[in-house]
Formats: C-alpha cells, sequence, structure tokens
C-alpha cells in the first residue's frame, strides 16, 4: 500500500480537503482548508486534483516518511523543506523516493502550510470529504507521530504553474458585503473600516478581533440564523468574530457583513497581531 508514516505532527497537523458544502441544513459546516488557494496549487504541483486531500500544518514543523515514491510539494507561506535533511524548497514539485524522509519548518510569517502528495491522501471520506471539522469532530482526527496514512493512485501531472508563496503583511484590508443586520450598528461601514487586531483566541472556526467597539443602535438578541463563511458576526461586546471553514451554521448575534470569498485565503495566514481593515463595498 502507498502510504506516508506521520513522524512529527508539529504544533497541529490536520487532513483537509476542500470540504463538504450543501450540508448546513443538517449543521454541518463546510469545513476544508482554511487557505484553500493554497491547497489547490499544491495539488497541481503534485499532480492531482484540486480537491484532494492533503495535510494542512499549523506553523509547520510537519515531517513525513513515505512508503513509495512519491511527487510531493509545500505551499502556503514560504518556508524551509527538506527531503533526508537537506534543503528542497517550497512551492516545487519534490521526487521523494520510498524510505525518505520529508520535513517542513516553520514559516517566518503566515500560519498555514500544505502538503500535496501525488494520488492525495486516502483516508476514508464522512459525508463525501476527507476534511476534519473541529468544531463538530467529523472526519480525521488531528494527526499524532506514528499515524499512517494511505496514498491514492497517482495522476498525470499537469505541467508548469505560476506559483507565488503567500503574503502575510502584518496589515490586510479585506472586502467585505455589508449586511444583512448592519442596520442593527450606528455607522457600521465607518467601525469595520477602524483598524482591528486579531487576537490569539482566533482558530479554525473564526479569527476574533479586537478593536474599538461596534456600536448597537437596536436592543434585544435575534433568534438563530443562518450564517455563511466569512460572516462577520458581532457579540454584545462589539467585537467582532470573522467565522472560517469550521464556523457554526447557525448564531444568534447580528452579522453586520460578510466577507468576499477571495479574500478568505488571506485570513486563514493571519497570525495573532495582525491588523485588519475591512473596505465594505
Amino acid at each position: 500500500m502507498r502510504s506516508l508514516e506521520v513522524l512529527d505532527p508539529g504544533r497541529y497537523a490536520l487532513v483537509e480537503d476542500l470540504g463538504r458544502p450543501g450540508y448546513a441544513h443538517l449543521g454541518v459546516a463546510p469545513s476544508g482548508a482554511l487557505d484553500a488557494a493554497s491547497l489547490r496549487l499544491a495539488n497541481r504541483l503534485a499532480g492531482n486534483p484540486e480537491d484532494a486531500a492533503g495535510i494542512e500544518a499549523l506553523l509547520g514543523g510537519l515531517s513525513v516518511r513515505f512508503t513509495a515514491s512519491v511527487t510531493a510539494t509545500v505551499t502556503g507561506p514560504a518556508v524551509d523543506v527538506r527531503v533526508d535533511g537537506r534543503p528542497a524548497g517550497s512551492h516545487v514539485p519534490l521526487p521523494v523516493r520510498a524510505g525518505q524522509t520529508l520535513s517542513v519548518g516553520t514559516p517566518s510569517a503566515g500560519l498555514r502550510c500544505y502538503l500535496a502528495v501525488s494520488g492525495g491522501i486516502a483516508v476514508e471520506p464522512v459525508l463525501g470529504s476527507r476534511s476534519r471539522d473541529v468544531l463538530s469532530g467529523i472526519g480525521p482526527p488531528p494527526l499524532r507521530a506514528g499515524d499512517v496514512l494511505p496514498l491514492g493512485v497517482p495522476g498525470i501531472a499537469a505541467g508548469a504553474d505560476v506559483v507565488v508563496p503567500v503574503r502575510a503583511p502584518g496589515e490586510l484590508v479585506v472586502p467585505v458585503t455589508l449586511g444583512p443586520r448592519d442596520d442593527w450598528f450606528a455607522d457600521p461601514a465607518g467601525g469595520l473600516s477602524a483598524w482591528w487586531t486579531v487576537t490569539a483566541e482566533s482558530n479554525r472556526v473564526g479569527l476574533r478581533l479586537d478593536g474599538t467597539p461596534l456600536r448597537r443602535t437596536t436592543d434585544g438578541e435575534l433568534p438563530s440564523e443562518g450564517v455563511v463563511t466569512g460572516a462577520i458576526q458581532v457579540p454584545p461586546n462589539g467585537r467582532p468574530v470573522v467565522f472560517l471553514a469550521d464556523h457554526p451554521t447557525t448564531g444568534g448575534y447580528p452579522v453586520a457583513a460578510v466577507v468576499k470569498t477571495a479574500a478568505l485565503s488571506a485570513l486563514a495566514q493571519a497570525r495573532p497581531g495582525t491588523r485588519i481593515r475591512f473596505r465594505p463595498s
């Protein structure tokens, strides 16, 4: 069986593909890679379909050994990648022989690195996806040393790609669409356009932000209503939470705006301390 063995999962590593959309009515979040653009790129470089499962490694630190020859690649922020201790580089297809070890260092910027392997990670899917949902516990558990993951049948590499490592600046300007509950706040556009700071309480469920609280103009609370990935929910303290891929499917706090889909990958790489302002359109 073609497989890889996890020698060191680093700080926190998960199997993720592009998620399981379409189950919100059952209370199941879409999940999937937070930086979907980086996973798609990694899969293309490894000769996989873009939706193949790979490994999402928080702050790198991942080390794996292969039982078969593979093409592997690591994307996300630029990071030190080594094969049997020799520098190999990120964002390039890497031929790795059976028995060799691939290790990922710690990126100097950004949060999440993605490892794709020819054939993809072929763990058993749940509801059509191999992704871990950290809120519900659906999907394969976080990786541990000694885990052996099966690999699928490799395909034919698609050829060259335009490769640009993720930039993870200390400040982000994020496009959003106001609503549906922006009328609950005094000057929601102005408030969201101020600078906010990502806090250490952020995770795959959502980014928690600190800054000057948004001021409500409406008393009371909502009944629970559906929320989507990128929803900017504002609890009573006025400090927004940006829902990411493992968010709950309903919520009772008003949503002032929704992040444009194209900006979600940048938010996936925002470390605590990153400054963010939203640009309503």
